[in-house]
């Protein structure tokens, strides 16, 4: 209820947005994590022990370089460089580009993101149900968590075509973001750092941009 309040109600009526947005992601993000040290929650099952910062490198280095070979052949493909169009993308000069991809995705996306979802909700929830449970909540909370962006994305590339197409959008948006939950979960336990699913989560996001701000620039 608490992450979908603050991102249903806080973020669309914070002043001075975008700059304001990150600001408060890195904060929240901060209280989160001394809330859950503060209940009992450990570094490492937070996913955030030294120890395994290594493997979580390379396996969400390895996840980010398949991500980036995806973009690459998006771009140099001209059939495919439609499916990288993004109206919010458009708009935007190359300094514009460069704070998206370098401070408001990784701060105030990805690094809230990721401890809230993937560190302390997985954590929270796994002390109390089996982890395949705690993993479901996880990331349907993520995809639902999604509605919003998704309704802003579809508004700002003028695809909102009716209640019930907007309402399949958001649906079939979701449920997909329930799945790349469950893939950022799973490299989130297999290599046991937060960092892994960070790096795809940043690649993802932060290339996706890159890829359609390049696109939009090819002939």
């Amino acid at each position: 209820m608490v992450l979908a309040g603050w991102n249903g109600l806080v973020v669309p009526h914070l002043p001075g947005r975008p700059a304001s947005a990150v600001v408060a992601a890195v904060v929240a993000a901060g209280v989160l994590l001394a809330a859950a040290r503060r209940v009992g929650l450990t570094w490492e099952e937070l996913g955030l022990g030294r120890r395994r910062l290594a493997a979580g490198g390379r396996w969400g280095g390895a996840g980010a370089a398949l991500v980036a070979a995806g973009y690459a052949v998006a771009v140099a493909a001209p059939a495919l460089r439609p499916l990288l169009a993004d109206a919010r993308i458009a708009g935007l000069d190359g300094a514009e580009v460069a704070v998206r991809v370098l401070v408001r995705i990784p701060l105030g996306t990805v690094l809230w993101e990721e401890v809230a979802f993937r560190g302390v909700l997985q954590a929270a929830a796994g002390r109390v149900l089996p982890r395949p449970a705690a993993t479901a909540v996880s990331c349907v909370l993520f995809g639902v968590w999604h509605v919003r962006p998704t309704l802003d994305g579809l508004a700002a590339n003028d695809l909102a075509g009716g209640p019930l197409a907007t309402g399949a959008a958001v649906l079939v948006t979701c449920l997909w973001t329930v799945a790349a939950g469950l893939l950022l979960t799973w490299l989130r336990l297999r290599s046991g750092s937060l960092l892994a699913p960070a790096l795809l989560h940043l690649a993802s996001n932060s290339l996706g941009v890159v890829a359609a701000a390049t696109a939009l620039r090819l002939p």
